[in-house]
């Protein structure tokens, strides 16, 4: 069986342990290994895999065209013999086009790309072996990075794991990067002796992982954001980041924050050339300013975002519907942070919230606590309905309670009925016929609200 993915390998440098940025002088060195296999040729979203990847990477070499100190390669696999029943050239692989300066090698390696044929199969493991033994020159201040783009497993019972094991071995470190598209989450436990997963599902996913990946490649910077919980571990997640210009306030890049199959948060590819304020759009958000990022090495942004959750329900059947409205806003403040609808639950920073239901009468309940990991519910009584019938003039409605008449909503003067949704308790209508000018034709009539029933008042 054959899968869809891509699989990005970065190899750093070979006898240096010292992050080398391109301050320095480094020469970044990108190896592209194309997997010209005969299934690339299959149906993927509108088009093939085969031209989907190609037109993807020739979007990817003119972007690499006019960067200073990259130089790049072509190696190419399944592209020389024709895959045949029971038949299969395993050493079909072949450095097409050797390393040179982007400038120099963009059009020949574009040239190389659209005239190759995908027709045969898929040693992965060989093309590894031969790129990471002879495919990169000597070079004392050189990072070394090999993409793979391949639509399948390794076919010629080759081992790539054991290949990364004897090139680590060698000194050349492996930092892979897998790209699943239509891969199945189950069979990726064989591929964790290599590296990170990330799956591309659609053809403008793939694009922005390949440039996440040529971004890391060049620059050699990237960021991990740790939304920690209550007790400083970064557990919490699931929430879009924005990333802005510190200076012109510009949207720079925006991310949902994920942890990986580790558990722990996934690495970012971001521009060091930049100061940045970071927007976490929790509940309500959190802003962090003046994020600098140190080229040449991995910077870990610590966010303080503990949360919990509060669940608001109608004790009903839960299926009915509820259109009640709930306000939320930070204790003793009066700016809303959030309209939450009835019968959902919604994550919060951990803290104390002020709510106000937009039922009839109003429901306010203060100094909600939230606390880390937990769900803190509220629920309401069931509202009933009143269908008041009258003659054109001024209506109200009051709820009595504790020997009060408080107000409770205006029914509209024209003659047309008015149903409107009640809490359930004791209720009076007060009305006068417009056409009466004598405060003593006020009709006052008292009714009872039950959940889930209708009251039926005419004047």
């Amino acid at each position: 069986m054959k899968y869809l993915f891509i699989l990005f390998l970065i190899a750093f440098g070979i006898k240096s342990n010292r992050a080398l940025a391109q301050d320095d002088g480094e020469k970044v060195r990108i190896l592209f290994i194309f997997d010209c296999s005969n299934s690339m040729r299959a149906q993927w979203q509108k088009s093939s895999k085969e031209k989907i990847a190609k037109k993807l990477m020739l979007q990817t070499l003119d972007s690499l065209q006019g960067v200073e100190n990259i130089e790049l390669a072509l190696r190419l696999y399944g592209h020389q013999t024709k895959i045949a029943p029971n038949q299969q050239d395993c050493n079909d692989t072949e450095l097409v086009v050797p390393f040179a300066p982007a400038r120099a090698n963009v059009t020949l390696m574009k040239d190389k790309l659209r005239s190759a044929t995908c027709q045969g199969t898929t040693p992965i493991a060989l093309s590894l072996e031969e790129a990471g033994n002879n495919d990169f020159p000597p070079c004392d201040n050189c990072r070394n990075v090999i993409i793979l783009i391949s639509d399948g497993v390794e076919a010629c019972d080759g081992d790539p794991c054991a290949v990364a094991r004897a090139l680590h071995k060698n000194g050349i470190k492996l930092k892979p990067f897998i790209i699943g598209i239509g891969l199945d989450t189950s069979y990726l436990g064989e591929f964790q002796c290599i590296g990170e997963f990330l799956s591309a599902d659609t053809e403008d996913s793939f694009k922005n992982v390949m440039s996440y990946v040529i971004s890391q490649a060049v620059n050699n910077t990237t960021v991990q954001v740790n939304l920690n919980d209550i007790k400083g571990n970064p557990k919490e997640t699931d929430v879009t980041m924005s990333f802005y210009n510190q200076k012109s306030g510009a949207l720079v890049e925006t991310f949902m924050h994920t942890l990986n199959v580790k558990q722990l948060p996934d690495t970012l590819a971001l521009n060091p050339l930049f100061t940045y304020k970071l927007v976490v759009h929790t509940t309500p958000e959190i802003v962090k300013e003046n994020i600098k990022i140190k080229p040449g090495t991995h910077t870990v942004i610590d966010v303080d975002a503990p949360q919990g959750f509060l669940k608001i329900s109608v004790r009903s059947n839960p299926t009915a519907k509820n259109d009640i409205q709930c306000i939320i806003r930070k204790s003793g403040e009066m700016n809303t942070i959030n309209i939450q609808q009835m019968n959902t639950s919604h994550k919060y920073l951990v803290g104390k919230y002020d709510l106000e239901l937009l039922t009839l009468p109003r429901t306010y309940i203060d100094n909600v606590k939230i606390e880390q990991g937990r769900t803190y519910k509220v629920q309401i009584r069931q509202s009933g309905y009143v269908t008041i019938t009258k003659r054109e003039g001024p209506c109200q409605i009051f709820v009595l309670k504790d020997g009060e008449e408080q107000w409770v909503c205006n029914v509209p003067e024209s003659i047309t009925p008015s149903t409107v949704k009640l809490l359930p308790g004791k209720y009076k209508v007060v009305f006068r016929k417009a056409r009466n000018i004598s405060a003593a034709n006020t009709i006052e009539k008292e009714f009872t609200i039950v959940p889930g029933d209708q009251e039926f008042i005419e004047f």
